[in-house]
């Protein structure tokens, strides 16, 4: 699986999207600490939005992300719970061309550790639409660091050994 990795850092735009019925941009601190480490890490913000949980909304947005030429990965914070107001996973699955299945359920094991058996509420996800890698997250800020600290962080790192995605997001067009 080397053939997944290259010997430099390739820094991509990343889109951070937060999905919640109260939060603004002083109130966002999971939209706030993506934004934050994703640049740290030496990545671009693309785009970084807030909007209503509302399917169609979000759709929306991530469709314009995703036929954007300039988007290769689009990271959602919250939405991903069993209130009647959490829709992520069903606006964004009918999105994707390939489910990373591994994805939510290496989330959710990891969180065992930190919420117990409270981890089989969230619904995490992942995928990818257009060569545009998609990654959902609960609306927590401590689920949104464990989400990128100890799982997208490495993944979005095409020195990361055995292997990362950075090989399957689409080309930024010049």
């Amino acid at each position: 699986m080397g053939h997944c990795t290259q010997s430099q850092f390739t820094a991509l735009n990343i889109a951070v999207l937060t999905l919640s019925d109260t939060r603004d941009f002083t109130s966002d601190t999971s939209g706030a600490f993506l934004a934050t480490a994703l640049l740290e890490a030496g990545h671009t913000l693309a785009d970084r939005q807030i909007i209503k949980d509302d399917k169609y909304q979000i759709r929306s947005v991530l469709s314009q992300w995703i036929a954007s030429n300039d988007v290769q990965v689009i990271i959602t914070t919250g939405g991903t719970g069993f209130t009647d107001r959490d829709n992520t996973p069903e606006a964004v699955k009918p999105l994707f061309d390939r489910e990373i299945e591994g994805f939510g359920e290496l989330f959710r094991h990891i969180t065992y550790t930190e919420l117990g058996t409270s981890t089989v509420q969230s619904r995490a996800l992942g995928g990818f639409a257009n060569k545009t890698a998609i990654f959902c997250l609960p609306g927590s800020t401590g689920a949104c660091k464990t989400g990128w600290n100890k799982l997208i962080k490495e993944q979005l790192d095409a020195t990361h050994r055995p292997c990362n995605f950075v090989m399957h997001v689409k080309k930024i067009s010049e």
